[in-house]
C-alpha cells in the first residue's frame, strides 16, 4: 500500500503586500509539498480580502494562537513592534518560523537558543541584498569591516519619526544627503521598516561591531539600492543591488518578497530546473 506523505502546513501572520505575495506563492508554487493552513491579521478586512483572492475563506483564524496551532511553519510578515513576540510564540510551540522583520531579531539570542532547544528553525531570507553567502563564508575567518550603504528616494522615509526629530525636511532635499551614519543597532531602531537588511548582514557575519550603516537619500534616486563593502582575511567583496519595488507596495523591494519565497522553496526542497 502506498502511503501518502502529509503536506507541510504553512500559516501567514500579516496579510499586507509581503504576506499576500507569500500566501499566493504557497498556493501556486509549493502546492505539491505544502498547504496554506491559516491566515491572520489584526486588520480582519485585509485578511478577508486576501482569503477571497485565493478562494479559501475557511483558513482565516480568529487569534494568533489558533494560527500557530494550525501550522508546521509560521511566516511572520508584520510591521508592528510585536514581531518578536510573534516569533517567540511560534518557537515556544515548537514551530518553524520564516521571519521577515529581521531587525526585531538582531539581539534575540534567547530565541535562537530556544529554537535549537526545541529543534525548530528560524529562517531568515536574504532580503533585498546580494552577497549574503559570501558574508557567511567570510565569517569563518577574520572580517575587518563591513559597510552597508543604502540609497532610497525621500519618499521612502516619509513616515520615519527620526526625520522630524532631527529637523530633516525631506521636501527640501535637493542633492545626495546622508541621513544616517552609524551602528546597526541604532539604524534598526531609527529606521525599523527601511533597514532590515542591516540586521540580516549583522546576523550573517556574527559581529555587529564590524558593521557600519550609511543611509543616503536624494530626489534623483529612483530605486532602492544596497551596497556592501566587506574586507577581511578572505580579501574584499563589493556587491550592489538596485531594487525595483514590489508591484503591490512601493515601499517594499520586490527582491525581498522573492527571497522569502525562495527560502521556503529551499527549506521544503522545492526545486525548479531551468530550461
Amino acid at each position: 500500500m502506498m502511503v501518502m506523505k502529509r503536506r507541510s502546513r504553512i500559516a501567514v501572520v500579516g496579510c499586507g503586500a509581503i504576506g499576500s505575495r507569500i500566501a499566493k506563492s504557497i498556493q501556486k508554487e509549493l502546492k505539491d509539498t505544502c498547504v496554506l493552513s491559516g491566515l491572520y491579521d489584526i486588520d480582519v478586512v485585509r485578511a478577508l480580502n486576501l482569503a477571497k483572492s485565493i478562494a479559501t475563506k475557511s483558513i482565516i483564524k480568529k487569534s494568533l494562537g489558533s494560527l500557530i496551532k494550525s501550522c508546521d511553519l509560521l511566516v511572520e510578515a508584520v510591521k508592528g513592534a510585536d514581531a518578536r513576540d510573534i516569533v517567540a510564540g511560534a518557537i515556544r510551540a515548537k514551530k518553524n518560523v520564516l521571519a521577515m522583520s529581521v531587525g526585531k531579531l538582531l539581539n534575540a539570542h534567547d530565541l535562537f537558543d530556544l529554537a535549537r532547544k526545541n529543534n525548530c528553525s528560524i529562517l531568515i531570507p536574504s532580503g533585498a541584498i546580494s552577497g549574503l553567502d559570501a558574508i557567511k563564508a567570510a565569517s569563518l575567518t577574520h572580517i575587518a569591516s563591513i559597510t552597508l550603504t543604502t540609497r532610497k528616494p525621500p519618499t521612502g522615509f516619509s513616515q520615519i519619526n527620526h526625520m522630524s526629530e532631527k529637523g530633516i525636511h525631506l521636501d527640501r532635499i535637493d542633492s545626495e544627503t546622508v541621513i544616517f551614519d552609524g551602528n546597526v543597532d541604532t539604524a534598526v531602531k531609527l529606521f525599523p521598516e527601511n533597514i532590515n537588511v542591516a540586521a540580516t548582514i549583522a546576523l550573517a557575519c556574527g559581529s555587529k561591531k564590524k558593521l557600519r550603516v550609511r543611509i543616503i537619500t536624494a530626489p534623483d534616486f529612483k530605486r532602492n539600492s544596497h551596497e556592501i563593502d566587506m574586507i577581511g582575511d578572505f580579501g574584499r567583496m563589493v556587491s550592489r543591488t538596485e531594487n525595483v519595488v514590489c508591484p503591490d507596495n512601493p515601499k517594499t523591494s520586490y527582491l525581498a518578497v522573492l527571497s522569502a519565497i525562495q527560502t521556503l522553496k529551499q527549506f521544503f526542497n522545492v526545486t525548479k530546473i531551468g530550461t
